[in-house]
């Protein structure tokens, strides 16, 4: 039996990106796997007062299964209402990388507020048709839809690719148009996972290309995926206790800042998190080798990762303060 988003208590994204884009901020889109992650997105942004998107992969919802998805996002709705004394932050629940149609379709009918079509793996055509398609069955939902032009270097989960192919803006005005999308994702030079740049090599996105985006489709809702600082401390933790992360660098924050300041509204942040909590994993482990009750260790990686997001809330997408806008 289908399952309409709304009776979840979660919202589409419609509102929240139209206020990003008028306030020159973005809405954090953080992946989840488990009810750790999820507690500590949820503490993040109901303490910082930001919308949120909870993500989901398909191999998230592998692993965690679609119908506990289901109910987790119903409980992340009741436990922000708790958290916020009876108020309650934007939130919605997306599909990240969704690959066909019938992956989207499911995803609607158990609850999603928000899917995304990437279909950036066939050619332009078959891009817009398949997105096409998806937009036109989201819409009788209710439900919006993300769209992406050009690939992402990098592995995600089941997102792998080895080289990126930036975005062209002279085709961006017509995927728009002819696929009735709510959003597009566009790659500029992030991608996924932790080894975005080697040593010694500029680690920076081509905002020129953004910008010239945001000419050719003005104040349309653009999103930045793979867009994980990989902070070096935390790298540097990992290491020290036993992990080999070697020439893990991410994208600068102040240029993700500047990002969010333009028509970019939804930038996501997934292997950020994940570091955050294996460094806290790995520092109990080696502290406390004796150490085998999951709360003691998934406990402190909770922790981590909710001091984490409050900070890309505050300081990098500047989404702090705007959930009750």
């Amino acid at each position: 039996m289908a399952v309409k988003y709304s009776d979840l208590g979660l919202v589409n994204t419609v509102d929240m990106f139209k206020k990003a884009v008028k306030g020159g901020y973005a809405i954090p889109a953080y992946n989840f796997n488990n009810m750790e992650q999820l507690q500590a997105i949820v503490m993040a942004c109901t303490e910082t007062e930001s919308p949120v998107i909870l993500q989901v992969s398909s191999g998230a919802r592998k692993y965690a299964n679609q119908t506990l998805l289901q109910y987790m996002a119903q409980g992340a709705v009741a436990y922000a209402k708790e958290l916020g004394k009876g108020k309650n932050i934007p939130i919605s629940l997306h599909l990240d990388h969704g690959d066909t149609y019938e992956l989207c379709v499911s995803c609607i009918e158990s609850g999603f507020s928000s899917v995304m079509i990437d279909g950036s793996h066939h050619d332009y055509n078959a891009n817009v048709e398949l997105t096409k398609k998806v937009v036109e069955y989201a819409h009788k939902h209710d439900v919006t839809v993300e769209g992406e032009l050009g690939v992402l270097a990098g592995v995600e989960d089941d997102v792998s690719a080895e080289h990126h192919t930036y975005t062209e803006p002279d085709q961006v005005e017509d995927f728009v148009k002819k696929t009735g999308v709510d959003s597009l994702a566009i790659s500029i030079g992030t991608s996924h996972g932790a080894y975005k740049f080697k040593p010694g090599q500029k680690a920076e996105i081509r905002l020129d290309i953004l910008h010239e985006i945001e000419k050719r489709i003005p104040g349309f809702s653009i999103v930045l995926h793979g867009s994980s600082s990989v902070p070096q401390d935390l790298v540097a933790k990992i290491n020290k206790h036993g992990g080999k992360l070697d020439d893990a660098i991410g994208i600068s924050e102040d240029q993700l800042r500047e990002a969010a300041k333009s028509a970019v509204c939804k930038i996501n942040i997934d292997s950020d998190g994940r570091l955050a909590m294996t460094a806290a994993i790995r520092e109990v482990f080696a502290l406390k080798p004796a150490e085998f009750d999951p709360r003691k260790y998934l406990g402190p990686a909770r922790d981590a990762l909710k001091e984490l997001y409050k900070h890309k809330n505050d300081k990098v997408l500047g989404s702090s303060g705007h959930a009750f806008d």
